[in-house]
């Protein structure tokens, strides 16, 4: 795909420069300004707005924006309050913060939302996740925007969903995406776990929710009590698109200080995260 070759002349998305450090290439002046939109789960008031969210930093989290699958999701998803909003902004901003704290990489403090619809913005924010992607959707244009980017070298977490109707969903805009390519199941040893902690050995992150309602027993949705590590690979066998599957990494960072939720749970869900931006970097 000749990828390395077509972000340098792009000029606009490098990745993994060094172990912990992200350089833009002139592209910091040049990406969209910070904004809000009010989330589905509501949060706003906790979350509030840190006192350094315009210092700009060298690793933003950028928040996939999408239509929702019809019938799910919520109203205007260009207006917040819809399926993409799951885990924001509290969740974001916990990661970001814990990020600060477990590694020495120069991280914004707040997240940035993604609109694959504005122009080239997209390819200014190297690492997006997608939350509650069991109602995922895309346009064809979206689609063959968000294979460019991926193509270039940006990354994919696709997290919060659970069961066969969710993931019958998630595939079929995947594939919106990626025709050509195969979803597998990573081995547990794959650098993606291994990179900055050891996580071949992993369990579910559960869902917070369900832990309300049925207990830490019936810590997820329908029938997705197996979790699965899947993605999409590039022609290297990097990982582009990383898929939780059955897991809920965004609930791990959001409720990571609320006693009720399980502190394991917790821990795995922001170490994973931690592996996924450092394999980011450096991949």
């Amino acid at each position: 795909m000749e990828r390395k070759s077509s972000r340098i002349a792009r000029g606009r998305l490098l990745l993994g420069c060094g172990v912990l450090l992200l350089v833009f290439s002139g592209a910091l002046y040049a990406q969209r300004a910070f904004r809000e939109y009010p989330p589905l789960e509501g949060g706003e008031s906790e979350s509030g707005l840190p006192l350094d969210y315009q210092v700009p930093a060298d690793f933003v989290l950028g928040r996939l924006m999408y239509p929702p699958a019809r019938g799910r999701g919520g109203g205007d998803w260009k207006a917040g309050n819809s399926s993409w909003t799951i885990d924001y902004p509290l969740g974001d901003r916990k990661f970001s913060r814990l990020l600060r704290r477990l590694t020495t990489i120069d991280v914004r403090s707040v997240e940035q939302p993604v609109d694959l619809d504005d122009g080239d913005d997209v390819f200014d924010w190297p690492f997006l996740v997608a939350s509650n992607v069991g109602s995922f959707d895309l346009t064809t244009e979206q689609a063959a925007k968000l294979r460019d980017y991926l193509d270039r070298g940006g990354f994919l977490l696709c997290d919060s969903f659970f069961g066969t109707q969710e993931w019958q969903t998630f595939e079929a805009a995947l594939r919106k995406v990626f025709p050509d390519r195969t979803i597998v199941e990573l081995a547990a040893t794959d650098p993606v776990f291994t990179t900055f902690y050891d996580l071949a050995q992993r369990k579910q992150v559960r869902n917070m929710r369900s832990i309300r309602r049925g207990g830490l027993t019936r810590g997820y949705r329908a029938d997705g009590a197996v979790p699965h590590w899947r993605a999409i690979l590039d022609d290297d066998g990097r990982v582009m698109v990383m898929i939780t599957f059955n897991n809920d990494l965004g609930d791990s960072w959001q409720y990571a200080d609320d006693p009720q939720y399980p502190q394991e749970d917790s821990n795995l869900g922001i170490r994973l995260a931690v592996n996924f931006a450092i394999y980011d970097l450096t991949h």
